[in-house]
């Protein structure tokens, strides 16, 4: 079970993962609109209080970067998840990548953008934040002029975090500049049914709404 509103940018990770992996699961939604975060149900889960959580069996994990690696360890071929550790570094270092310089950068981007009321936005702070995410899918386009996906010729765990992204930042109605290599990396994206299925999902209540 995947516990957590499937319209969760985190969460979409997971369910992402899941669909390509071909795992059943059933998808618990709690947090925002829902609720539930504080019930002692889920806090003995996630004493943290946040989402997602995936509960395989009696394995409980918690944030999704350790659920990715998880399932990768347990269910994924070596395409997606290598067992040698120099190959499986490099699927590694853009999970973290992702995390700690994209995915905060486009979360700036994001709150300041589209879920802040248009009266309370700070325009200076948008193209603080536009700028970051641009010089960082500006790196990205030079490391996939290289290959097609981030950690080499085939789909892999890399590609999760930072491709999850990339319907939001292109969708949000913010003119963000293209660059040619990372939307040739999204139509391929695109072509994959999961990835539709899990990351292709309106956002439009977002809007407007700083608390969920």
């Amino acid at each position: 079970m995947v516990w957590g509103r499937a319209s969760a940018f985190n969460v979409q990770k997971v369910l992402w993962l899941l669909r390509e992996l071909g795992l059943a699961f059933r998808n618990e939604p709690v947090g925002g609109e829902h609720g539930g975060l504080d019930s002692p149900e889920f806090r003995a889960l996630n004493p943290h209080g946040l989402i997602p959580v995936l509960c395989d069996g009696d394995v409980v994990v918690w944030e999704s970067h350790a659920i990715l690696r998880y399932l990768g360890a347990r269910y994924a071929s070596e395409v997606l998840w290598p067992a040698d550790p120099g190959e499986r570094s490099r699927v590694d270092r853009w999970l973290d990548w992702s995390q700690s310089s994209l995915q905060p950068a486009f979360m700036r981007l994001f709150f300041g953008h589209f879920r802040t009321p248009l009266a309370q936005r700070n325009p200076t702070e948008i193209k603080a934040a536009l700028e970051e995410c641009d010089r960082l899918f500006a790196r990205l386009d030079a490391e996939l002029a290289e290959r097609p996906f981030l950690a080499g010729s085939d789909f892999s765990l890399a590609d999760i975090p930072a491709g999850t992204a990339l319907y939001r930042y292109f969708e949000m109605g913010v003119d963000v500049p293209r660059h040619a290599n990372v939307d040739a990396w999204y139509e391929r994206l695109r072509a994959r049914s999961p990835y539709r299925d899990s990351v292709l999902v309106s956002f439009e209540f977002m809007r407007g709404r700083l608390v969920l």
